[in-house]
């Protein structure tokens, strides 16, 4: 069976310097691979299949007797990690929450522990009949939501 350490370490490395980064990495009992890469840039196909090669030249396909799959992160793919993240930052997301609350609104900031997320929600202020719109920041940590995804509208 294919080192999963040792590939992460691999693409990790091939990937380092550049605009591209990891998101995920999934190695079957079966020894199906998946690799997930996002960049901060527009990703063409060309550059997931450059990966692919650079996999198979490392890890020898008839020793390891696997199947190799390289692709992008697309805009409907929940987020995974901290850079996908600060990519996202200024822009609108949606979030589940672990207690299954869903938030909708602008992505404020992300770091390596968490982000918030500034919704716009109706508020009742003391002393007005009806509600007002107001901005509220919700901060989480990673841990804390189950889902998080860029919201894309048309």
């Amino acid at each position: 069976m294919i080192d999963r350490q040792a590939l992460k370490e691999f693409v990790e490395n091939k990937l380092e310097g550049s605009d591209k980064f990891l998101v995920d990495l999934k190695v079957s009992n079966d020894n199906n691979i998946e690799v997930e890469i996002d960049s901060d840039n527009p990703l063409s196909i060309d550059e997931c299949e450059a990966l692919s090669r650079l996999i198979e030249s490392e890890f020898d396909r008839d020793k390891e007797d696997y199947t190799l799959e390289v692709g992008s992160a697309g805009l409907t793919s929940p987020l995974k990690v901290p850079r996908q993240f600060r990519k996202y930052i200024g822009r609108e997301i949606e979030t589940v929450t672990n207690d299954g609350r869903k938030l909708s609104g602008l992505l404020k900031s992300a770091d390596d522990n968490g982000f918030t997320v500034t919704v716009r929600e109706k508020i009742k202020k003391e002393g007005m009949k009806r509600p007002v719109m107001e901005e509220v920041d919700y901060s989480f940590s990673y841990g804390e939501v189950k889902q998080t995804k860029y919201l894309l509208k048309f």
